[in-house]
C-alpha cells in the first residue's frame, strides 16, 4: 500500500480547512478511530497540530490496541488510545474533560449485517445511547454522529432528495439491521437534542471512500480499484442499477469538522459531492474507461448476497454548503488517488 496518498491527503485537508483556529486546544473524544473515516479524522487532526500547533488532543476509542498501532504507525504516541466497548463510555472510565466527540464507529460490511443483525442493532443503538448520555452528563459542547443515506431507504426516481425525504426500509430484512439502527440512532440524537439540550448533529454521509482503506474491504469501490490494478474484469453481482453520489474520506471529514462548529443542534446535514452521482453499473464503465480500457464490466446477478435494495439516491448538499463547506474532489480524483493509494 502505497501511504504517500494518505499523507497528501491530510496535508492538503489542513492547508484548506479554513475553520481550524476554532479548534485551538480542543480536546476530541473519536469513537471508530481506527475505521477508515475515524483513522483519517484522527490523522487530519493531528496533521492541523503539526502544521499549525493548535493542541488539540485526541482520546481514540478502539477495541484492538495491535490494530491501532498498525494503522497510527508513528502517530500511535501521539493518540491517548482507550480500549473500551461503546457501551463502556462513561464519566468512571472517560473523566477527562471532553470539548468534542466525533461518533463514528458502525460496522459498515452488508455480510455482517446480514449474518448478525442483532449486534448490528446493539451496537448502533446501545453504543449511540452511552455516548449522548455522556455528552450529556459531562456537558461536552459538540457531537457530531455518522449516519448514513441508507437511512432513506429505498426510492426510484432521480429527483433530488432533502433531508426531509425519508423513503421505504422493510424491517422484516434482516439486512435492514443496519437501515433501522441508523434511523433509530438518529431519532436518539435529535431527542437528547430537544430534551436535554445536548448540542448533536447529523451527518448523513454517503458511501465515502479513498486512501488508507482496508485489504479486507469489499465495497465495489475496492472491488473497482483492484480489478484497474490487477487487470481482472469488474463482476457485478447486481443489476448495478442502484445510483448515488460519492464523498472522499478528507472532504467528509472537512464536512464533519464543519457540522461541529457550524451546524444547527439536532439536524441532520447530507454530506456527498453531488457532482459525482452514478449508477453502479456506470461507475464501473467509468472507472474502466478512465483507469484500464483492456478490462471488461460482466454484469451476473446473484441472489442472496446480502446487498442493499436497489434504490436511486440523489443527495441534495444545499444545506451543508450553506455553512460554507464545498467538496475538493471530483469521482475521477477519488479513484485516481484510491487506486494510486493500493499500489
Amino acid at each position: 500500500m502505497n501511504n504517500h496518498i494518505i499523507i497528501e491527503d491530510v496535508q492538503q485537508f489542513a492547508e484548506r480547512f479554513e475553520l481550524a483556529e476554532q479548534l485551538r486546544g480542543k480536546t476530541f473524544l473519536i469513537t471508530g478511530a481506527t475505521g477508515l473515516i475515524g483513522s483519517v479524522m484522527v490523522k487530519c487532526l493531528l496533521e492541523l497540530n503539526r502544521q499549525k500547533q493548535l493542541d488539540i488532543k485526541i482520546i481514540a476509542v478502539i477495541r484492538n490496541i495491535e490494530k491501532a498501532q498498525q494503522v497510527f504507525a508513528d502517530e500511535y504516541a501521539q493518540i491517548d488510545s482507550r480500549q473500551l466497548e461503546l457501551s463502556e463510555i462513561t464519566p468512571n472510565s472517560i473523566a477527562d474533560s471532553i470539548d468534542y466527540i466525533m461518533h463514528l464507529a458502525s460496522p459498515t460490511a452488508s455480510k455482517y449485517f446480514v449474518e448478525h443483525p442483532v449486534e448490528t442493532l446493539r451496537t448502533a443503538i446501545e453504543g449511540t445511547m452511552a455516548v449522548l448520555e455522556y455528552a450529556k452528563k459531562m456537558q461536552v459542547s459538540g457531537v457530531v454522529y455518522a449516519s448514513s443515506l441508507e437511512t432513506y431507504g429505498s426510492n426510484h426516481t432521480d429527483e433530488w432528495l432533502d433531508e426531509s425525504f425519508q423513503g421505504y426500509v422493510n424491517p422484516m430484512e434482516v439486512r435492514s439491521s443496519y437501515n433501522m439502527g441508523k434511523r433509530t440512532c438518529e431519532c436518539l440524537c435529535h431527542s437528547y437534542a430537544k430534551e436535554y439540550d445536548v448540542n448533536v448533529i447529523i451527518a448523513r454521509l454517503t458511501q465515502t471512500f479513498g486512501a488508507g482503506i482496508a485489504e479486507t474491504e469489499n465495497r465495489v469501490f475496492a472491488q473497482f480499484a483492484r480489478s484497474v490494478i490487477t487487470g481482472m474484469d469488474i463482476v457485478l453481482n447486481t443489476s448495478g442499477t442502484s445510483s448515488k453520489p460519492y464523498c472522499y474520506t478528507t472532504d467528509a471529514v472537512s464536512a464533519m469538522l464543519y457540522l461541529l462548529l457550524r451546524g444547527n443542534k439536532g439536524e441532520a446535514y447530507n454530506i456527498a459531492n453531488k457532482n459525482s452521482y452514478i449508477s453502479i453499473r456506470d461507475m464501473a464503465r467509468f472507472v474502466r474507461d478512465e483507469f484500464n480500457p483492456n478490462i471488461n464490466v460482466v454484469i451476473s446477478p446473484k441472489e442472496n448476497q446480502g446487498y442493499a435494495p436497489e434504490t436511486k439516491l440523489r443527495l441534495n448538499t444545499d444545506k451543508v454548503e450553506a455553512l460554507g463547506w464545498m467538496p475538493m474532489y471530483d469521482l475521477k480524483e477519488m479513484f485516481d488517488r484510491l487506486i494510486r493509494s493500493l499500489c
